[in-house]
């Protein structure tokens, strides 16, 4: 069987999320189509706004026949880590093609500026002097958009594998706040949400607004961890570098409430992903050891499938790829972190064990 993969969050999903998943159809021929996803928290350093098993059924019943999902600790990193983790698992699921989207729609310039020899050290220098990330690669060639920026990362990680990739067209600017057309952002529907706005134009997902998931809940613990904890300790916590923790103590000391936290926080170092990532890992508690001595990802963590996908499960079974249906069949380390995150992530649930449990208990979702 031919797979095609495609690295997601769908959160929440929208139609230019039906969009991809068609286009990649289209462009591949594909036989099987594979999304690789963030589980409860996602790259931009937030809780996912619907946990993932929502967000499975839903990309199941809108064309991607297997799901499988990227481990918390590529979820929560940069461009670059959630790259790298998210190919190696397309890799192990042995698919041919990728296909993602981009602003710009250039394949080639692209990969241009991923065939680079980025010289770390002076990208920083570049951001300590006000140039954020996505500018900083911006300088090496034209301007660059979220989409465009992961893109260039996943070319990157692309290199080594037979991994054939394909871009489509963005239909929407990834912040675009507008709810003016079929397709918008899912920023767009996020806003709609908090705003009690009708948004069931726009995803067929039905999302309860009183049932969400925000960082904005967590400051009363996030503000008395920051307050509390010895500085010693924060400073071991994974993200914690370049002594990040006074900065986020002080601000933790003046602000009240989170809007005013989150903008005192971000500065010229500090974009507010970072800061929202570092903010995770503090709630989780993961330390730097933790990601240290994670092992290499060997294995597939699948949170659901069709009759399509569990063919190509048994397909890949037959090749000796380790597949876990189950959770006490996900590698001990990344199974240990899951749980742990998954706490997190229901802490404030009505019915927290119950949610907790389903992370251990649940089936994978077969259409």
């Amino acid at each position: 069987m031919k797979a095609t993969g495609i690295i997601v969050e769908y959160n929440p999903f929208h139609y230019g999320h039906l969009y991809h998943i068609e286009k990649s159809r289209e462009l591949t021929g594909c036989d099987v189509l594979i999304a690789v996803m963030s589980g409860n928290f996602v790259q931009r350093g937030e809780p996912a706004l619907i946990d993932k098993w929502q967000r499975t059924k839903t990309a199941l019943e809108n064309g991607v026949d297997l799901v499988i999902e990227l481990p918390f600790a590529y979820c929560n990193q940069s461009a670059q880590q959630f790259a790298e983790g998210a190919i190696k698992i397309l890799d192990l699921s042995q698919v041919s093609n990728i296909v993602f989207g981009s602003e710009s729609n250039n394949i080639f310039e692209l990969q241009e500026i991923a065939d680079m020899s980025i010289n770390v050290n002076n990208l920083r220098e570049s951001m300590r002097s006000g140039i954020g990330f996505p500018k900083a690669y911006g300088l090496m060639a034209g301007e660059y958009f979220p989409n465009d920026i992961l893109g260039i990362a996943y070319l990157k990680a692309l290199k080594g594998t037979n991994i054939q990739p394909h871009t489509i067209q963005r239909t929407v600017h990834y912040n675009d706040p507008d709810l003016d057309k079929k397709i918008v952002s899912a920023k767009a529907i996020r806003n709609g949400i908090f705003n009690d706005k009708d948004i069931s134009l726009f995803t067929p997902m039905k999302i309860d607004k009183n049932n969400v998931h925000t960082l904005e809940s967590y400051y009363p613990y996030i503000r008395s961890l920051l307050l509390t904890l010895d500085q010693q300790y924060l400073s071991e916590l994974f993200l914690f570098n370049e002594g990040i923790e006074n900065h986020l103590i002080k601000q933790a000391r003046l602000a009240d409430d989170f809007t005013s936290f989150i903008d005192n926080c971000v500065t010229k170092r500090y974009s507010k992903a970072r800061i929202q990532r570092t903010l995770i890992s503090l709630i989780c508690q993961i330390k730097k050891t933790d990601i240290a001595n994670l092992p290499e990802i060997n294995a597939l963590r699948v949170l659901g499938f069709n009759t399509i996908g569990q063919t190509y499960l048994k397909e890949l079974k037959k090749k000796d790829v380790k597949i876990a249906t189950r959770f006490n069949q996900i590698p001990e380390p990344y199974r240990i972190m899951e749980y742990k995150t998954t706490n997190v992530y229901y802490y404030f649930s009505q019915h927290q064990r119950a949610a907790v449990m389903s992370e251990i208990t649940t089936p994978v979702i077969i259409k």
